[in-house]
């Protein structure tokens, strides 16, 4: 981790949907909130939903059991091609992390303003490192600047930037039929078995659940979907 420090980002989708916009994302996918991970409740995320992400505590559970899931931090589907990746370097930046990962890994279907500063970064790393990547984000003042502003953007007050922070954002994304968790804080990505663009969010919701069992009194949980408006 670097001495760089950011503004943390809330879990809410008018900050994250105004990140894209500032990015030069096209309006057509829209983050959206996620109020249950059973049947009913994701019954009424509109589809197609291609990215998920989850903010959870950081507590003693939840750190043992990322550094249980170390060992599968490497792992792809056999013959599959590694998504994108990026390790986070920067401090309190998981947000935005997050946020890269769902959209990088859905260029197929995202669109992007001729100027965007997001699309020119993605094409910069596309053959780096995802340590690399990070480096890389440390030096982007246009990710920098949009980050800061949509952090002090949220329903709550921005905390001091030098303010311990014990919430911690990852996504999950389809990538050639394999369903991965993509942590900045881990060695790469977290292969979580076989999905498709159609169950996709039922099954990242079977993970996420697997999530909140690590801390059944703790109702600190967020999630939200990405997904494509009504045209």
């Amino acid at each position: 981790m670097s001495a760089l420090q950011w503004l943390p980002l809330e879990s809410n989708p008018d900050v994250m949907n105004n990140f894209l916009k500032n990015m030069g994302v096209k309006s057509e996918w829209t983050f959206v909130d996620v109020l249950g991970f059973d049947s009913e409740m994701l019954a009424l995320i509109p589809r197609p939903a291609i990215a998920l992400l989850l903010l959870f505590p950081c507590t003693f559970e939840m750190d043992a059991k990322s550094k249980g899931d170390q060992s599968s931090a490497t792992q792809t589907g056999a013959g599959g091609k590694q998504p994108y990746f990026i390790v986070q370097t920067i401090r309190n930046a998981c947000g935005t992390m997050a946020l890269i990962h769902a959209i990088a890994n859905n260029t197929d279907r995202i669109q992007f303003e001729a100027n965007s500063s997001l699309k020119q970064f993605l094409l910069k790393t596309a053959d780096l490192s995802p340590q690399e990547r990070g480096k890389t984000l440390e030096m982007s003042s246009d990710i920098g600047e949009v980050h800061e502003h949509c952090a002090q953007e949220g329903q709550t007050q921005a905390p001091e930037l030098n303010e311990s922070i014990d919430y911690h954002f990852i996504a999950f994304v389809e990538s050639d039929g394999r369903l991965y968790e993509l942590d900045g804080r881990k060695a790469g990505p977290v292969c979580h078995g076989s999905t498709t663009r159609d169950t996709f969010l039922e099954d990242a919701a079977v993970v996420c659940k697997r999530f909140m069992d690590n801390c059944p009194n703790n109702i600190n949980f967020t999630a939200v979907a990405l997904v494509k408006q009504d045209s």
